[in-house]
């Protein structure tokens, strides 16, 4: 079959891969320019099946509210008048009581460790990314967010992930030469990390030599049907016809749903990261500082600092970085990791991404009943990088007519579609 895919950041990709794998000729669309470092790029490059709670999780409404007055807080809502806004909350709100985090739990750790299992499988295919399976560590400043972080631990145990909970001399025997000044960590062994820019790069050349088509500057402005099934997208002098239709077009997925009269509840996450060279002692381990929810990766010669999460919708395309956001990242290496230097930090230029996140934190992941022929695959949020290969995969069996072999009920596209307002 002929798959056009809407998107070319890390999921749609790595759909396009497994498409192509399959035998179906794919035609990958993107908005921006060749060369543009889009949301994929300059994520934090963690493969984490130790983030089996979905964003909406027990309690998240209450501590975002207390972020809410704090500009450098790790969560912050720019208030403006938008109705959309307003129903992602209700949603949010909704889907952070505990049973409906519970259900979601083992579904975001399936496919957590099936994409970490196909990452090893896929470097032996494309060629190496960088992936690195020493595990990461969850670094917490305090003794409460320890305490807290360790009982994450237990429950992440019983569910069969490998753990190690460590007190401050368990963190510098792990970490000699990075001199954090922590309560303790985690550390989960089976997470892993790797150049995001370096696999996209692989992916799209395994594409590419697939006789796949990458092309830039497509902008997609809507899908066309005919007798309830797609047959093709559109835009400004585009027209490509298709068999089926990958709409992994991140953050922007929506507003060509919403053309269909899918309702795609999403709001962009603005987050900041920061990239400079490795300086001679800092982490060997990708970690997340905790309370602080920032992300520090080494990466091939080369360190990344990145978080926050940021809801102000799409901001114009010359809106300057928002520097009380990069500050509050900044500050929070500084308490962790008290002997690195910022220098180089304060000194570069902040890269900018917007995460598509679900109110449930769950991604948008299967085919639409109508039109037919359409395969949605967005909203993971801060997980793209984490669960690009097995949505893939699975992208490829629903397109191919295939059972993809993992229970997606939670992720259906139209689960928000069926509730009235």
């Amino acid at each position: 079959m002929r798959v056009v895919v809407v998107g070319a950041g890390v999921i749609g990709l790595a759909s396009a891969h497994y498409l192509s794998r399959a035998g179906h000729e794919v035609v990958v669309l993107d908005r921006e320019a060749e060369g543009e470092r889009g949301t994929s790029y300059g994520n934090a490059g963690m493969v984490v099946p130790s983030h089996f709670v979905p964003l909406a999780a027990p309690g998240a409404v209450l501590q975002a509210l207390r972020w809410m007055p704090d500009p450098e807080s790790p969560f912050h809502v720019a208030p403006r008048p938008s109705l959309d806004l307003l129903r992602w909350g209700l949603e949010f709100w909704r889907a952070s009581a505990k049973e409906r985090a519970e259900r979601a739990s083992p579904v975001l750790l399936a496919l957590s460790l099936a994409s970490r299992a196909a990452y090893e499988e896929l470097e032996r295919e494309i060629g190496s990314f960088g992936l690195t399976t020493a595990g990461l560590l969850m670094v917490s400043a305090t003794d409460t967010g320890h305490a807290e972080e360790a009982e994450l631990a237990h429950r992440a145990a019983s569910l069969g992930l490998q753990v190690r909970v460590l007190d401050r001399q368990g963190v510098a025997a792990v970490e000699p030469r990075a001199g954090y000044a922590v309560a303790g960590a985690v550390h989960y062994l089976d997470d892993a990390h790797l150049d995001p820019g370096s696999l996209l790069e692989r992916l799209r050349a395994a594409v590419l030599s697939a006789g796949g088509e990458v092309r830039h500057r497509a902008r997609v402005e809507r899908l066309l049907t005919r007798q309830g099934r797609v047959i093709g997208v559109d835009g400004p002098g585009l027209r490509e016809l298709a068999d089926r239709v990958v709409l992994a077009a991140g953050s922007w997925s929506a507003r060509l749903a919403a053309g269909m009269g899918l309702r795609l509840p999403l709001e962009p996450g603005t987050g900041y990261s920061l990239t400079v060279t490795s300086p001679d002692a800092g982490p060997r381990l990708p970690a997340i500082l905790s309370e602080a929810r920032v992300a520090v990766t080494p990466l091939e010669g080369r360190l990344r600092v990145g978080g926050t999460m940021e809801m102000a919708g799409f901001p114009a395309a010359d809106a300057p970085a928002s520097h009380r956001r990069v500050a509050g990242i900044l500050k929070a290496v500084g308490r962790y990791l008290p002997g690195l230097d910022l220098e180089p930090l304060r000194a570069a230029a902040p890269w900018r991404g917007h995460r598509p996140c679900t109110p449930d934190g769950l991604p948008y992941l299967g085919e639409v009943s109508s039109p037919r022929g359409l395969v949605v695959a967005t909203g993971h949020a801060m997980l793209g990088v984490s669960l690009a290969p097995v949505t893939g995969k699975v992208v490829a069996a629903l397109a191919s007519g295939e059972d993809p072999g993992l229970e997606l009920d939670l992720l259906h596209p139209e689960r928000f579609s069926r509730r009235a307002w």
